[in-house]
């Protein structure tokens, strides 16, 4: 289990400073000058030329570089080209809103996927499975940029039942989470009936059964505990897609995370901010999905005996 567990981080630090790389050099490839964005194009060059070096853009880009690894090293992403403030402080603020967001998206998926899913293998090819999968096909075709202000339109402008928009207290959180948890449990639903339906008919399932088992204990305990390996690897993708694929759903309904925020800096082409809000969603996409292969290796003892050689 150590080497395991070894392998497994040594992975991810590659895999960050991979991220940390491309973040900072695919930013700065971004078209438009945040010292125009922040003078306006009628500036004097010689202001231009002050306010550049006082950013530290006139400098080579392997001296950026440089600097920019220096300063993760100390924790220190830099300071907000508008705000003046410390990047690190400005996600502080608004991480616990994404991750809320993310796991109460997360919650209400496996809420609908989990029973659609397992009825739609048990009914396999009747009126639940159809209407299931039927279910799926439309979860998945729907963008959130349409269903987000469907569901304004009727629960919050028409019923009343919910605010608009804006962070501010349970009731503001379930249709955000109902946007972006829905296409999850349209996908994760799926995963579970073809899951389900391919453990199903092993032989220690057949046995179960001829033991004259109860067929809700079949299932549970016995199909879907072998069942969940390829739920937990959809599950770890998707929990890093939510992380950073909630940018659409915080814009939709005004939600103060770290989507809507790094929509905002790509507008005023605070550098540093966008840095720090792609590093942050890029690294989340990293530790889930190496969280994922360690639970891998606790459920299935083969996985963690072959990645230790």
């Amino acid at each position: 289990m150590g080497r395991f567990l070894f392998s497994r981080v040594v992975t991810a630090l590659v895999s960050m400073f991979g991220v940390a790389c491309l973040v900072f050099l695919l930013i700065h490839l971004v078209p438009g000058d945040p010292v125009d964005v922040m003078l306006g194009e009628s500036a004097r060059p010689a202001d231009r030329q002050a306010l550049r070096a006082s950013l530290g853009l006139d400098q080579p880009i392997e001296t950026q570089l440089v600097n920019y690894f220096s300063g993760l090293a100390q924790f220190d992403l830099g300071q907000s080209l508008h705000s003046k403030r410390p990047v690190s402080e400005l996600l502080a603020e608004r991480i616990p809103a994404t991750l809320e967001l993310a796991f109460a998206a997360l919650f209400v998926a496996l809420l609908i996927a989990v029973p659609l899913g397992i009825l739609a293998a048990v009914e396999r090819g009747k009126a639940w499975d159809w209407g299931a999968m039927g279910f799926s096909m439309l979860g998945v075709s729907i963008p959130n940029f349409w269903l987000g202000p469907m569901l304004i339109l009727c629960f919050s402008l028409w019923l009343g039942l919910t605010p608009v928009s804006g962070r501010g207290g349970f009731t503001s959180l379930i249709l955000p989470a109902v946007t972006l948890g829905t296409g999850f449990a349209a996908i994760l639903a799926r995963m579970v009936r073809s899951s389900l339906l391919e453990v199903l008919g092993e032989d220690f399932v057949r046995t179960a059964r001829a033991k004259g088992v109860a067929e809700l204990q079949v299932i549970w305990r016995h199909a879907m505990r072998n069942a969940w390996l390829p739920v937990v690897t959809l599950l770890g993708l998707q929990l890093g897609a939510l992380l950073g694929g909630a940018v659409v759903t915080e814009v939709v309904f005004d939600w103060p995370g770290i989507g809507s925020l790094m929509i905002e800096s790509i507008q005023k082409r605070d550098y540093p901010v966008v840095q720090g809000c792609v590093l942050f969603i890029s690294l989340m996409y990293v530790l889930v999905n190496t969280l994922t292969d360690l639970v891998y290796g606790l459920v299935d003892p083969r996985i963690r005996l072959d990645g230790s050689k």
